[in-house]
């Protein structure tokens, strides 16, 4: 695909994301694993084979087409965006922990998610799956456009750190920006078809959005997780990097409708997370009131 959607706005809007994200890490968020591991462990499972599992049942029982099948796999593979981090400051998160498992977890998903995505390809063998497959020349393509942003970021945080902090705010203002820009240029690229899309999607791309949050704050509760932890673990594995797993379906695989359910996730997770978070703080806010005094 040659269109400027696939060669210049996609991979500009990944670049700036993930550079966005770099400007918030060092090396000490990755050191942090070893202080709390317990938190980490679990939520990178859930992220990394609970949730595509999760996935593939809402795939099989919506029965959705091929293509859209191994997009929403796509999606699932994808790690927690930048996003997560936004959501996890509002909800009195852990945030933290956010920032631990986004860079982990954005390291671990050069791996994963061809991984992912050549399975979901293979059982639902959908019409080009000769020319869709992640080989290595476009896993290598994928490792470069996640991780040089990102290095690049984490450098300019460790050379100038205040110059990183006052870039925080803008990048993430763009990276909004862009996610939207990404989002409506899919769905015009796709205009003939966006109405059957929308039909055959919505609604697994509501529920995936809903079961990934709360899966990830109640499993993480259940196993004696802090509940500040578990509010940063539910909103990193409910909120996946959209743009990731569109600029890995069109620019990468070359398919706008490989693209449809992130870009469909990516409108809906926003309300989705933020009426997530509502009740979760509603809930502990009532739970803390009913506690006896002294």
């Amino acid at each position: 695909m040659d269109s400027p959607l696939a060669t210049v706005l996609l991979p500009a809007a990944l670049a700036i994301v993930m550079l966005g994200l770099g400007l918030s890490l060092t090396v000490g968020d990755f050191a942090r694993v070893g202080r709390q591991p317990k938190a980490v462990v679990i939520a990178l499972l859930l992220q990394l084979l609970v949730l595509p599992a999760v996935c593939f049942g809402l795939v099989l029982a919506f029965d959705l087409p091929p293509i859209l099948a191994v997009g929403m796999l796509l999606l699932a593979a994808s790690p927690g965006g930048t996003t997560a981090n936004l959501f996890s400051h509002l909800f009195r998160g852990d945030v933290a922990l956010n920032v631990t498992l986004t860079a982990v977890n954005s390291l671990i998903a050069v791996l994963t998610l061809p991984v992912i995505t050549n399975l979901a390809i293979g059982y639902f063998d959908p019409a080009d799956a000769d020319t869709l497959g992640l080989q290595f020349g476009k896993t290598v393509q994928v490792f470069a456009v996640v991780l040089v942003p990102v290095a690049i970021g984490m450098l300019v945080r460790r050379r100038a750190a205040r110059f990183a902090d006052r870039m925080d705010k803008p990048v993430r203002i763009l990276s909004a920006v862009v996610l939207a820009l990404v989002i409506v240029g899919t769905m015009l690229a796709e205009r003939e078809n966006i109405t059957g899309y929308l039909r055959d999607i919505g609604l697994p791309a509501l529920l995936f959005c809903a079961l990934s949050l709360l899966v990830g704050f109640l499993v993480p509760r259940a196993l004696g997780v802090v509940e500040r932890q578990a509010v940063a673990s539910a909103f990193e594995i409910g909120i996946h990097n959209s743009t990731l797993a569109i600029a890995v379906a069109i620019s990468v695989l070359g398919s706008v409708e490989l693209a449809v359910p992130a870009a469909v996730y990516g409108v809906l997770m926003f309300p989705v997370a933020a009426v997530f978070g509502w009740a979760i703080t509603r809930t502990s806010r009532r739970r803390g009131s009913e506690l006896p005094v002294g």
